[in-house]
């Protein structure tokens, strides 16, 4: 079962590191990480999502508590979260199938973000499933680059 996994942690160099090395040492594979500032620039916000069982998460969870630089550790549940990823796919054109593409695109309410004689560049964001049926319905136009964030989610509501 995928767990996210949202770390404050202080702003500093090698602290990532110290993270994903604790996961590694614990034999998880860290299905998507995602790291950036929050609104304070001396703290910073890492969203794990890894596959793993309860205990393991709980195990994990107490060894991230011990790490100095972890201010706060939240376990984020699916349905008490919003989730998000964003995706820049850039599919193969030809001048019949662009207006294909970019109904589909509408559909799913994507950005067109580049468009080029032979491509387009479309941005898109939302949760897995959304972003897995888009690369699904695009696939047969032809694909030439996908490139997908991790995670982020933050918790509903007013607690954290």
């Amino acid at each position: 079962m995928n767990h996210i996994i949202s770390v404050m942690v202080e702003n500093k160099s090698g602290v990532l590191a110290k993270i994903a090395a604790l996961f590694s040492r614990r034999g998880f594979n860290i299905e998507s990480l995602a790291v950036g500032t929050t609104d304070d620039e001396k703290v910073s916000r890492i969203t794990i999502v890894v596959n793993s069982d309860e205990s393991s998460i709980e195990q994990i969870t107490k060894q991230l508590h011990k790490l100095i630089n972890v201010i706060k550790i939240q376990k984020l549940l699916p349905e008490h979260s919003v989730q998000r990823e964003l995706v820049l796919i850039k599919v193969n054109t030809e001048n019949k199938s662009r207006a294909e593409i970019l109904e589909i695109g509408n559909i799913f309410r994507a950005n067109v973000v580049d468009v080029t004689k032979g491509t387009i560049m479309l941005e898109l964001t939302g949760n897995s499933s959304k972003i897995s049926a888009f690369e699904e319905l695009l696939k047969p136009y032809g694909i030439l680059e996908f490139v997908r964030t991790g995670m982020i989610a933050c918790s509903r509501g007013k607690k954290y």
